[in-house]
Order: structure tokens, then C-alpha cells, then sequence
């Protein structure tokens, strides 16, 4: 069966997404600001949801209407074919969704009324009083955006940035699905080396290892979609047996990061090993102002800190002053940072040759990319 689906990302990745959502297979692609509508089947669902890097999750949109009153909301959810999907004993589980300079405002309220027209729904098909919901969960996620709204049920679960090799993080991460997508705008290839001075949790590292060896990134977790009974789990084997064939033993990738913290050093060193990267990466500790080159060619991709999360602007500027004084002498394959310093290229000491607007959680940013 063939479904519309929607797939939300970071403002600035859309075109990266519809780029791997075609590769999975999606068709009749569509980009919109934060995310990427497409169409496909349940193939297309298990790939896209094993193989996108900066997809936050994958979803089957169930409808799309004007909701100006609770009203519209209800008698339009109560048309949602939801049976086609869930069994008379699975779990209808509304995720709290957004409102967004619409009419309705109340969440709870929007959910409990989404919650009642599905719970109706079920009853009327199955012929049942009570639903069991001792089965699988189908999570239900709805957007209210100027009075439209758009219901999704969500194939990920958990979001599809939680790859498994991070449990842990330090103060000041970066999401996986963002550094993906720098790692992607950066062009790293199988056979780079790439250099984080500021590696923290080893995010950017780990990310450009598995783009580099063609490693899915969700290759070792597992979906909501998997426990439904609409979808034959040889699908998914299918999915998970391609990935794992993909993967490019013969990858002459290397990293290499560097913190003055001891403990991003090791937190960095453990989620490598449990992404399964560890071989390629070599981590130290080092202050930014002892940085040097590690290797001829070199792609620099970091996240280095902001003064909204670590410390006061003056003390980022002067990280961003020595930065320069590092880095720029040096500038062979590239240098990529983001940031949300503004006057970013005036403290490093050189225009970029271009910039990108990115948001890191709620926090606007700017990559800026030097390649020579």
C-alpha cells in the first residue's frame, strides 16, 4: 500500500533529507520548510527510517483539515481509517503535539479530543465497549498550524536522532541529526580524515565515521512500526539485512578529536566504540590553543562553545580569536563551524566563503565554511 508521508527535520536539512528519502525510495517528493512530505510503502517506511541521517522521525500522515473549533477536530479524527493500521487491542497513544497561531490552543484539550474520536472510532469497528490497549502502542503526533491541522502516526518512536551509541552526552551536545547534516554539507567522504577540536561527546566524529563507511545510522536501535501488525516484520528484516550489506569494509576513513576535558575524552572514546566506529577515531586531550594539524588534509568540523551554553561571550570570543590563530594558517580541505557568536568571522579573522543558517535545538546558529 502506498501512504503519504512526512518526515521533520532541522531548518537548513531539508534538501539533504529529500536527497536520502530518494534513495530509500520515496517518491513525489516535496520539501517544505522543516520538513519533506513524500510518498511510499512499507519498505520505503523501514528504509527510511534505518537509513535517514537527519530525519527526526518518520510519519504516516492520517489527515490534513481546517480546525477552527473542537468540533472540526473531532468529526474530522473520527473519519481517520485508523483500523487499517491498529488492532482491536493496540494502544492509540496521542503524543503532545503544537499549536501554532491557531485558534485552539490547549494541548491537553487538543489531545483528549483527537484521543476520543480514534478510541470511538475503534469501538464502532471492532464492536467493542472498552479498548484492551494491551498491544502495541501507535503513537499519534497532530500539528495545529494557522487553524490547518495535520495528523501523523509516527512509524520511529523514539526519535530517530537516538541512534543508541549515546546515552550519556556532556553539558553541551550536538543532536546526531544535526551533526549529520554538517557532516553531509561538509562532503565527507569514505576515504577523508576529519578533525573535531572541541569533541565533547563525540557526536560530529561518529556521525562523519558512519556517513563514511555507508553505516545506517539507526542500523542498531529499533521502531514503534516493528511491533505492528500492518507491517509483515520480514520487511524490516529485509531493511536491516540491506543496511548491514551496505557498509563499506574497505574505508580508508580516520578522525581525530580533542577536548581540555578528560572526561569528553573518554565519553567521546566509549559512544564511538558503541557505534561501532572506534577503529577509525583517536581521541586526546588538548586545549584549543596547543591545536595542530594532524595529517596533511584535513576536514575541521566542530561545534565549538557558544555563550548561551558554556560560560560568557567574552571568554567565547576568545576561544574563537585562538581558533583563528590555529586553524587558519592551515586550511587544505575545510574548515566548518557552527555557531551562534555573530560577529563569528570578524573574532576568527576571515570571511567565509559561505554561510548557512542552522538551528541547534532553539538556538539560532550559522555554519560557516571555509574551503579552499
Amino acid at each position: 500500500m502506498i501512504y503519504r508521508l512526512t518526515a521533520p527535520c532541522h531548518f537548513g536539512l531539508e534538501k539533504t533529507l529529500a536527497f536520502e528519502i530518494k534513495r530509500a525510495g520515496g517518491e513525489d517528493v516535496a520539501v517544505k520548510d522543516g520538513r519533506v512530505d513524500f510518498a511510499g510503502d512499507e519498505k520505503v517506511i523501514a528504509k527510511a527510517n534505518i537509513t535517514c541521517s537527519v530525519a527526526e522521525r518518520i510519519g504516516i500522515v492520517l489527515a490534513r483539515f481546517t480546525a477552527g473549533t473542537f468540533d472540526d477536530v473531532f468529526e474530522n479524527c473520527k473519519k481517520i481509517p485508523i483500523e487499517q493500521f491498529a488492532g482491536r487491542d493496540d494502544n492509540i497513544h496521542i503524543v503532545k503535539g503544537h499549536s501554532l497561531s491557531s485558534k485552539l490552543t490547549s494541548i491537553p484539550a487538543l489531545q483528549r479530543t483527537i484521543k476520543k474520536a480514534l478510541v470511538i472510532r475503534m469501538q464502532d469497528k471492532y464492536h467493542i465497549g472498552t479498548l484492551p490497549e494491551s498491544g502495541a502502542v501507535f503513537p499519534v503526533h497532530f500539528l495545529l498550524m494557522k487553524d490547518e491541522m495535520t495528523v501523523t502516526l509516527d512509524t520511529s518512536g523514539a526519535g530517530l536522532h537516538k541512534r543508541g551509541y549515546r546515552a550519556l552526552s556532556n553539558a553541551a551536545p550536538i543532536k546526531e541529526t544535526l551533526a549529520a547534516g554538517i557532516v553531509d554539507l561538509a562532503r565527507v567522504r569514505s576515504s577523508d580524515i576529519v578533525c573535531d577540536p572541541f569533541c565533547g561527546s563525540g557526536t560530529i566524529l561518529i556521525e562523519s565515521a558512519l556517513k563514511a563507511a555507508n553505516i545506517a545510522p539507526c542500523m542498531n536501535r529499533t521502531f514503534a512500526a516493528m511491533n505492528w501488525g500492518c507491517i509483515d516484520k520480514n520487511i524490516w528484516n529485509d531493511a536491516f539485512s540491506e543496511a548491514k550489506a551496505a557498509v563499506r569494509s574497505d574505508c580508508g576513513f580516520s578522525a581525530y578529536g580533542y577536548d581540555i576535558d578528560p572526561e569528553a575524552v573518554k565519553l567521546t572514546e566509549e559512544n564511538a566504540r558503541k557505534a561501532g566506529v572506534s577503529g577509525y577515531i583517536r581521541v586526546g586531550r588538548r586545549d584549543i590553543k596547543d591545536f595542530h594539524y594532524p595529517a596533511d588534509s584535513v576536514k575541521i568540523i566542530t561545534n565549538p562553545p557558544y555563550a548561551e551554553r558554556m560560560g560568557e561571550l567574552e571568554e567565547a570570543r576568545e576561544i574563537y580569536r585562538t581558533m583563528g590563530q590555529v586553524l587558519l594558517p592551515r586550511c587544505d580541505s575545510g574548515i566548518f563551524v557552527i555557531t551562534s557568536i555573530e560577529d563569528f568571522e570578524e573574532l576568527f579573522g576571515e570571511k567565509a566563503d559561505k554561510n548557512r543558517k542552522l538551528y541547534n535545538g532553539m538556538i539560532m546558529c550559522r555554519l560557516y565554511s571555509y574551503v579552499k
